[in-house]
């Protein structure tokens, strides 16, 4: 490499050091550091016993979320500290996954460029603190793309690239196996294809094939592990998984796309979707995406380096596909990974844009029109961030109102809780368990009636005041004095119905 490629290079590392910088100081400004824990990051949090007590941890879950927040859960339950630490590792795999595209593309801005892109849509910010798994799938994939795509100039890659592929795929594969293993296929088959063409030796695929198989391999063991003890096997757990989360078969209409495009607005979680309208404020920048990647697919073959942009594109559709059409709800963290990987190729068709605008007239036109609409953009996506945000800690908040209302009815730990709506935080959060069966010491009822079998047995309905989300009541069984606590006996000799959702 010339000293001049190497100069650039350092360059554009300390842009992208920059942007994470700015991707960290956004998300702890918007998005209040003491922001309660979501349902999720309760169920990953509570494997600790500072954030007890413990919720159910079912089969999709995985556990590479409970590893990255040991070092703060098992010392402490302070929020505030828990999520910017997060804050923190999330901007530093940011940083680490674009890192090795420094090398892979040789064109000025590029890579700083696509993190700024990817960083810049609500989700990621919102996400940037929070317990999940999502982000860091991205970061993983991004990186060993990046490791796999090497540059032109670039001298061969070494043991450390290798060993640096290896353990991006380890990270996404422990995070979310489902997300990782098609976009692992694609690197695999570029691999091959590029040994057929004779673009890479024998050695050297083999390698590549082997630090790809080992990343997942690795990432796999302890998800195997677990299903063996405690669902009594691999197919076992993938089959139990597959029915928490509604099944997965093919849809073969574009709905399930318009609900991703609906999610880009909120909620976080659009389930079940039905009614959901696009507003196009905020999806809008989707339309910008395909003529993007076009025009960067085009670019890099120019270049020569068709590989460079198609590789990435592919990956990114492999990741996408199962959520555009096998699933039928949506939220917008399921596609931070195929963004991510778009973000360099929509990077390289922005340059190519510009580029084709030869002549001072079109670039007067261009770069302003260009800056206005991105500006417009970090705006639109600050607004969404906020008002999510907001949303989110109005709504958790109701679950120590729950709280309040439980125990001024008796419920006190240990206890049990049932309903139709949030029975696991709520449960969390009044130190109760969800009842996978049997008899509960209460219901969490949100816009639905009374069970009929609660009802024979003289249960009673109680509404919980000031919610953010109308419509939550709490039904308890008959007692002598509010301020006892119910048996497990309570229910009169009525079974349950369970943890409904």
């Amino acid at each position: 490499m010339s000293s001049s490629a190497r100069n650039a290079e350092r360059v554009d590392r300390w842009w992208l050091a920059g942007v994470c910088g700015i991707f960290a100081v956004l998300s702890l400004t918007v998005v209040h550091p003491g922001l309660p824990l979501g349902w999720d990051e309760l169920v990953y949090a509570s494997r600790f016993a500072p954030y007890g007590p413990e919720t159910p941890f079912s089969a999709p879950r995985t556990r590479g979320v409970p590893l990255l927040i040991a070092p703060v859960a098992a010392v402490g339950d302070s929020v505030v500290l828990l999520r910017c630490y997060l804050t923190a590792a999330a901007s530093l795999a940011l940083y680490l996954g674009y890192l090795p595209w420094l090398r892979a593309v040789a064109r000025r801005g590029v890579v700083p460029l696509a993190a700024a892109l990817y960083s810049s849509v609500w989700f990621a910010l919102f996400y940037a603190g929070a317990a999940m798994p999502n982000h860091y799938v991205a970061m993983g994939l991004v990186g060993a793309v990046g490791c796999c795509v090497r540059g032109p100039a670039s001298a061969p890659p070494r043991a450390r690239t290798y060993a640096a592929a290896a353990a991006a795929l380890a990270v996404a594969t422990l995070m979310r196996p489902n997300d990782t293993v098609w976009p692992v296929a694609v690197l695999l088959a570029a691999v091959l294809g590029a040994r057929i063409k004779g673009r890479l030796s024998k050695a050297r695929a083999l390698r590549a094939a082997g630090a790809l198989a080992g990343g997942v391999a690795l990432g796999l063991i302890p998800w195997a592990v677990e299903a063996r003890l405690r669902f009594g096997g691999v197919l076992e757990r993938v089959r139990a998984a597959g029915e928490i989360q509604g099944g997965m078969r093919l849809h073969l209409s574009l709905d399930t796309v318009r609900q991703h495009a609906a999610a880009l607005d909120g909620p976080l979680l659009c389930r079940p979707c039905e009614g959901a309208t696009v507003e196009w404020a905020s999806a809008g920048w989707w339309l910008l995406i395909p003529p993007l990647v076009v025009l960067g697919i085009d670019a890099a073959r120019k270049d020569g380096r068709t590989a460079l942009a198609v590789v990435p594109t592919a990956a990114a559709g492999s990741v996408a596909v199962p959520y555009l059409f096998f699933m039928d709800y949506a939220a917008p963290r399921f596609l931070l990974p195929s963004y991510a990987l778009l973000a360099p190729v929509v990077a390289l068709g922005a340059g190519s844009a510009v580029r084709r605008a030869r002549g001072a007239r079109r670039l007067r036109v261009l770069v302003p029109a260009g800056a206005a609409v991105a500006l417009l953009h970090l705006v639109l996506q600050l607004h969404q961030l906020e008002l999510h945000s907001g949303i989110q800690a109005a709504a958790r908040h109701d679950w120590e109102r729950m709280e309040r209302v439980l125990r001024a009815h008796g419920v006190h730990p240990p206890c049990v809780l049932a309903g139709n709506s949030s029975t696991v935080p709520v449960a969390h959060t009044a130190g109760c368990r969800p009842a996978p069966g049997g008899r509960p010491h209460a219901l969490v009822l949100r816009d639905a009636p009374l069970p009929d079998w609660a009802a024979r047995a003289g249960w009673r309905l109680h509404p919980v005041p000031d919610t953010y989300n109308p419509g939550w009541r709490i039904a308890v069984p008959p007692h002598r004095d509010p301020r006892d606590r119910p048996s497990v006996l309570s229910s009169a000799g009525h079974e349950g119905p369970g943890f409904w959702r």
